[in-house]
């Protein structure tokens, strides 16, 4: 059974957006598509109606959309593509910046839905692979860097080699069934409560 394909249009001019909607029922055939159209952006419309794709629509984009968009892409990132009549270099950094996807200037065309969306859809699930290997390499850096210092304590006050309070380490998470950096965290933390220091 084909996925249903949400896609969220936000317009002003109602005429223009029936044009894109006739464009995007167009290009997905006879694959069912679910359309809602909006006046104006705002982040609860993203988490209310789940789109697949958001298409914005406007004379220039203002800081307060512009605004909401950022937020949108870190909490509940969407694809979006943005047509705009008119624009600068500063709002067109702001929009990139802000997640959106394809940004076309001056260049609304029906005809040209199809090509615009598939670009935007395969740049966006670029972008994510990417924001998702960023995330996996800072938390694994940071899991590094706690195993590194429940190391450093167990060798302290243990007097073991670094090898051996690994290998310390490696064994409690195997029979405790967790993750290395987990028990790396807890004994860090038990390290701090017993630092000496000003009692209450």
């Amino acid at each position: 059974m084909a996925k249903t394909v949400n896609v969220l249009i936000i317009d002003p001019d109602e005429a223009r957006a029936e044009q894109v909607a006739e464009g995007v029922r167009a290009d997905n055939g006879d694959q069912e598509t679910v359309i809602r159209q909006e006046r104006h952006f705002e982040l609860r419309m993203l988490r209310d109606f789940d789109p697949d794709m958001v298409i914005i629509a406007c004379e220039s984009p203002d800081r307060d959309m512009l605004e909401a968009l950022q937020v949108a892409n870190e909490q509940v990132p969407r694809p979006v593509v943005m047509f705009v009549d008119r624009s600068d270099d500063n709002a067109t950094a702001k929009a990139l910046e802000a997640g959106v996807a394809g940004y076309i200037v001056d260049g609304f065309n029906p005809k040209r839905i199809s090509s615009i969306l598939t670009v935007a859809a395969q740049r966006f699930a670029v972008t994510q692979g990417l924001r998702k290997d960023l995330d996996k390499a800072k938390a694994d850096l940071a899991a590094r860097k706690t195993i590194d210092r429940a190391k450093g304590v167990l060798m302290a006050s243990r007097n073991l080699s670094e090898d051996d309070a690994y290998k310390a380490l490696r064994k409690h998470a195997m029979d405790t069934g967790r993750p290395i950096h987990a028990v790396a965290a807890d004994i860090l933390a038990v390290s701090d409560l017993l630092k000496p220091g000003d009692s209450q």
